[in-house]
C-alpha cells in the first residue's frame, strides 16, 4: 500500500509541476511567433560581395538591397535605387563578379 501511495504521489508531483512548465513555454512560444522580427544589418569597413565594395552601408525593412552577381556581363550593369512592393526603397544590384586576388 505504500508503495502504490508512492507511485500515485510522484505522479501528483509530476503532474503539479509540468502544468506550470508548459504554460511558460506556450506563453514564451506566442510571444516569440507573434513578434514581428526586426532586423537591421550593418555592412562595416572593407566589405565586399562579389569583388565590389559595399563597405558602411545599413540595411533595413524600410531599405533593403537586392544583389545579383554574374559571371558574364549583365544586360544592366550597375547599381539603381528603386521602390518595393511596401513602400519601401530597394537598391537593385547587378554585377559582374570580379576575379579574386591570391
Amino acid at each position: 500500500m505504500a508503495s502504490n501511495f508512492l507511485i500515485w504521489g510522484v505522479v501528483a508531483v509530476k503532474d503539479y509541476l509540468m502544468k506550470p512548465l508548459s504554460f511558460v513555454l506556450i506563453c514564451s512560444l506566442l510571444t516569440m511567433f507573434s513578434m514581428p522580427a526586426n532586423a537591421e544589418v550593418r555592412l562595416g569597413k572593407n566589405v565586399r560581395i562579389g569583388g565590389h565594395d559595399f563597405s558602411n552601408q545599413t540595411y533595413n525593412s524600410k531599405r533593403r538591397a537586392e544583389i545579383y552577381l554574374y559571371k558574364g556581363k549583365p544586360r544592366k550593369e550597375g547599381c539603381v535605387w528603386r521602390k518595393g512592393k511596401n513602400g519601401e526603397r530597394v537598391k537593385v544590384c547587378h554585377l559582374q563578379t570580379k576575379p579574386t586576388r591570391k
